[in-house]
């Protein structure tokens, strides 16, 4: 039986460790931080509980996919879809619009905003499903050996759809749409990726389809991390051990294979196969020194924004407030262009807020709400440092306040602030970048940190910064991926 050791735990190394142990495979797993799941994970602090990063998600077909090809009995949680997925509040008005998957009840939203918004929605729909069928299983869905095996493949993606690496995600919504609402609205999927939609490649805008048509948003009931908690217990049963504070710090190398990591207690992590949930890129410049992967170089790549977050206990119930909720300004292009190298005032910036305890109740004490608030600031290249947390913390709860007519400071009972330092120590986050490189035409597909070693041939990496991208059913894709190779090279030991 060969052994494999996993490093990490996020959603792709979980996934990939089940997939593993399906195919006969001897799994074993380190994790820096003190409990599974990543940048999925939990926080429990004076009786409320929050989910710390992903709050919802789309293409759920991955996860029957996953449980199918692992052998799982049954999914060990479950998801609820969202109807309305989110609203959307722009300051100095008192309304906030909702954005539903049905056409009809999204275009009353929009009434006397965006004259004949359902027809301009539906060509802007099917614009994007058919870039995303045409793509999804050619492009998306599979491993790339070299370069010129990705050049090629994006040779067979029909024509017509060519023009969209031209443009930005803006530049789309501009072509379909009038209002500045709408147009800022739509193209809010650019920031789910951590960027803005002044830079991000229109080909995104597949992320609209899945949204409002495809399979649109779902979360799991009792919170998210119930995925995590569900997956460990599989891997419980299935015998895979998991050493929980402990880094990978060191390794040593034969001439062509990895002999074993070392952790930062100076143990010596030995198997035959090694697969790195780490950051792809990071990694190989924190660990291996890769030269490719330089502080220099690195320093030059193109990164997501940071995330800052705000965990929230209320001792009220907070009624103005949906589940899933945007709150934007009234200087979208400005405020864009400039949050990525620190160059406009926090004051009075974006977020988002997910009110978790409408949804899971049990997140808060009886009659208190759970909020968890996301505003995406720059990386530690542009911010190294934050002194001023509490300070930027406060004028969110303000504003917030303010907009929702509720006075959050009053009430507060549980304050927790994570900026890009806590996230990046606590995930080795390059940078405190929340989902690691950007998506840019020159980082994506078989530009991005490729799945397998370049020196090492039984190394391989899994997870968003590696193929396919970012995001929830891309990491349980990227697990397949990696399982894929690693079968290519040992093959199944057994089915």
């Amino acid at each position: 039986m060969k052994k494999v050791l996993i490093v990490g735990t996020g959603l792709a190394a979980l996934t990939a460790a089940l997939r593993l142990v399906k195919r006969g495979y001897q799994v074993e797993m380190v994790e820096k931080f003190h409990q599974p799941g990543g940048r999925l994970n939990q926080l429990k602090k004076d009786g409320f509980t929050f989910d710390t990063g992903p709050t919802f998600f789309s293409m759920t077909y991955e996860f029957d996919e996953f449980f199918k090809d692992a052998g799982l009995e049954k999914m060990p949680f479950t998801f609820k879809e969202l109807d309305p997925l989110y609203s959307v509040n722009f300051r100095g008005s008192q309304r906030s619009y909702l954005i539903y998957k049905d056409l009809d009840r999204l275009a009353k939203e929009f009434e006397g905003i965006e004259p004949d918004f359902k027809r301009k929605m539906e060509k802007f729909l099917t614009s994007a499903g058919s870039f995303f069928h045409d793509t999804e299983n050619l492009v998306l869905k599979r491993n790339y050996d070299n370069i010129f095996q990705y050049l090629f493949t994006l040779m067979r993606v029909p024509y017509k759809h060519s023009p969209r690496l031209l443009r930005t995600v803006w530049n789309e919504m501009e072509r379909h749409f009038d209002s500045r609402e709408v147009k800022e609205i739509f193209s809010l999927v650019a920031f789910f990726l951590g960027a803005t939609p002044f830079d991000t490649p229109a080909i995104y805008t597949l992320l609209s389809y899945t949204e409002l048509v495809h399979d649109g948003y779902h979360n799991v009931y009792g919170g998210m991390y119930k995925i995590v908690e569900g997956l460990n217990k599989e891997l419980y049963k299935a015998g895979v051990k998991i050493h929980y504070n402990t880094e990978i710090v060191d390794y040593k190398a034969g001439k062509s294979s990895l002999k074993h990591f070392t952790d930062q207690h100076g143990n010596n992590r030995e198997a035959d196969i090694f697969v790195v949930n780490s950051d792809a890129a990071f990694f190989r410049n924190k660990v291996f020194k890769r030269k490719k992967f330089s502080d220099s170089r690195m320093e030059k790549m193109k990164w997501t924004l940071a995330p800052l977050t705000l965990y929230l206990g209320v001792d009220r119930k907070v009624e103005n407030l949906h589940l899933h909720n945007y709150f934007l300004g009234d200087n979208f292009k400005e405020y864009s262009g400039k949050i990525f190298k620190n160059s406009i005032s926090l004051e009075r910036p974006y977020y988002y807020v997910n009110a978790v305890s409408k949804a899971d109740p049990e997140s808060a004490p009886e009659g208190c709400e759970s909020l968890f608030v996301l505003c995406p600031v720059p990386d530690r290249r542009y911010r190294p440092d934050w002194p001023d947390k509490e300070e930027v913390a406060d004028n969110i709860i303000r504003d917030l306040s303010e907009r929702i007519d509720f006075d959050l400071q009053k009430h507060l009972v549980s304050k927790t602030v994570w900026t890009p330092v806590e996230w990046e120590n606590a995930f080795n986050l390059y940078k405190g970048s929340g989902l690691s490189l950007a998506h840019d035409l020159n980082q994506i597909g078989g530009f991005r940190p490729k799945n397998y070693d370049e020196e090492f041939k039984n190394v391989f990496y899994t997870g968003s910064s590696t193929l396919p991208g970012t995001g929830l059913p891309m990491a349980v894709i990227s697990s397949r991926l990696i399982v894929e190779r690693i079968s290519r090279s040992y093959g199944p030991l057994h089915q």
